[in-house]
């Protein structure tokens, strides 16, 4: 079953100026697996769930066309005001029903958002959708992410930001079981696909504001129901561990920038010629 969150207008407005998006080696590692089993030129890629659409621009610079969906016409009025590429156009619908003809897609992906549809009835979409080698790209990051700065030790660093991750583990959506990563591997598996790989461990660094990381784990959908249970605790948390990770830093501006290490896991799978 699918399920709905991020639709709200402050939400779709933090996902912008928060979320993070794969950076060019990560989306690398798709194109190069696209090339490998479809060859170039790419025409259409479709992101689903494209929220903002930070992903959406980013395919946007190697394929011909690139249609970003959501089912939130809040995250799609964002995602529009941002788009300059004329490459890109967005369309509102659900997952599980993609607007587009059969075998008409090089590439279908979802960045961070393939956890939260009826996996089982987008996979079955996905296939439809594509054309013959074409390939689908599902792609996420856990949220145990890793801070440094220089001349302070890590350890302590990353002690308060698990500490904070323990604090909102209450709060995650039971839709997304003991941990997300296990439902893409049941997917890899799922997929009848001979040509598929699986990549569990992938370390992206991006440098950011300390107020930026706060911004994207207030983003994830665990705060933001804490948030809406108890919105008084959920800022005196925010405020607690962003005063802690300043303390540790030695610094007395969240502005001050720190490298945030994002694990990301993906899966690729390529649609036989003749199914």
């Amino acid at each position: 079953m699918t399920c709905r969150l991020f639709e709200g207008k402050e939400h779709a407005a933090s996902y912008w100026k928060y979320r993070i998006s794969p950076s060019d080696h990560l989306i690398q590692q798709v194109l190069d697996f696209l090339e490998k089993h479809r060859g170039r030129p790419f025409g259409l890629a479709v992101d689903v769930g494209c929220g903002s659409g930070q992903g959406t621009r980013i395919l946007s610079k190697h394929f011909t066309s690139v249609v970003g969906t959501d089912v939130s016409p809040a995250q799609l009025e964002v995602a529009l005001k941002k788009a300059k590429e004329p490459n890109i156009t967005y369309r509102q619908c659900v997952a599980e029903e993609l607007p587009f003809a059969d075998s008409s897609a090089d590439l279908v992906t979802a960045m961070s958002a393939f956890h939260w549809f009826d996996r089982p009835r987008f996979l079955q979409e996905a296939h439809r959708v594509l054309k013959p080698q074409g390939c689908l790209a599902l792609l996420n990051y856990t949220i145990n992410m890793e801070l440094s700065y220089p001349h302070c030790c890590k350890h302590a660093l990353n002690q308060v930001c698990k500490e904070f991750y323990a604090a909102l583990e209450p709060y995650r959506s039971p839709h997304l079981g003991q941990s997300s990563i296990d439902l893409y591997r049941e997917a890899y598996g799922s997929i009848p696909y001979p040509n598929k790989e699986w990549q569990e461990c992938f370390w992206d660094r991006k440098i950011m504001p300390l107020s930026s990381y706060m911004g994207l784990v207030e983003s994830f959908s665990s705060y933001q129901a804490l948030l809406r249970e108890d919105p008084q605790r959920a800022n005196k948390l925010s405020q607690d561990v962003s005063e802690r990770l300043m303390s540790v830093m030695k610094v007395t501006s969240a502005e001050t920038e720190v490298t945030v290490a994002v694990k990301y896991f993906y899966l690729l799978a390529c649609k036989p010629q003749e199914t």
